[in-house]
């Protein structure tokens, strides 16, 4: 059972790489959030070139978090939108390698500088590597939308992956009809929570969030979803301070 709190890599402007020293410079500032909040959560979940927009990567990242910090459960997502097999299993080698303790596997969002499309689905991909020497050496898990249909996520569901990572969601009743299908299967639960801030209002607009249910009192409705899913992952992704105040009233 735990609180998870996402981060999203720095981005890598136009013309730079991962060794450019502004780039570092915003690296070293994420290490000190992670710092700074790294004794008021169980885990952390590094996203993986959110909106197509290019940072620095997810495996860089949570080696440097795992090392510094080894009792979080540091997971990453993977894009397979632009990787092939080979790249997707270089990747989850590395994973293991680093230590980390889990993937999600998702399709991920257009490239802003890349259009190519290798067609995997996340669900076959997962599929694939839980029949390969990859299985049970690191967790895999899914993203799910906040009101699936369960029918259609039949495929998902056979992928066996440990578990599934949920879109945003805005109320309990959501997580509890997520719960009582999946949970009661086996497999691990972890809804995400937008944190209702001014900061934050953006990107509830582009999620078409209604956080009205929780807006007044996040840290209950944060109790109250872990207590149904047993894990919950927390994103605040314009506004740090209100996460850590959110996670240090937890």
């Amino acid at each position: 059972m735990t609180v998870i709190y996402e981060i999203n890599p720095p981005k890598i402007p136009e013309g730079m790489d991962e060794n450019n020293e502004e780039v570092k410079v915003s690296l070293e500032k994420l290490e000190q959030r992670v710092s700074d909040i790294n004794s008021l959560c169980g885990g952390i979940h590094i996203t993986d070139s959110v909106l197509g927009t290019r940072r620095i990567s997810a495996l860089t990242t949570g080696k440097i978090l795992k090392k510094n910090y080894p009792h979080l459960q540091i997971t990453v997502s993977m894009r397979v939108r632009d990787r092939d097999m080979e790249e997707i299993k270089e990747i989850v080698k590395k994973t293991i390698e680093i230590g980390l303790d889990g993937i999600l596997v998702l399709k991920g969002d257009p490239s802003k500088n890349n259009s190519y499309d290798s067609g995997l689905i996340p669900s076959q991909v997962v599929k694939d590597l839980n029949e390969s020497e990859f299985v049970g050496r690191v967790n895999f898990f899914l993203s799910l939308p906040s009101n699936p249909n369960f029918e259609k996520i039949q495929k998902k569901i056979s992928a066996k992956p440990v578990g599934f990572m949920t879109q945003v969601i805005h109320s309990a009743q959501q997580v509890q009809r997520i719960s009582e299908k999946l949970r009661l299967q086996g497999f691990r639960i972890i809804p995400c929570i937008l944190l209702p801030s001014e900061k934050n209002r953006e990107s509830a607009k582009f999620l078409n969030l209604e956080w009205s249910e929780y807006k007044e009192s996040p840290v209950n409705f944060i109790k109250e979803i872990h207590h149904i899913a047993g894990d919950v992952l927390i994103t605040s992704p314009n506004d740090f301070a209100f996460a850590r105040e959110t996670l240090e009233k937890l």
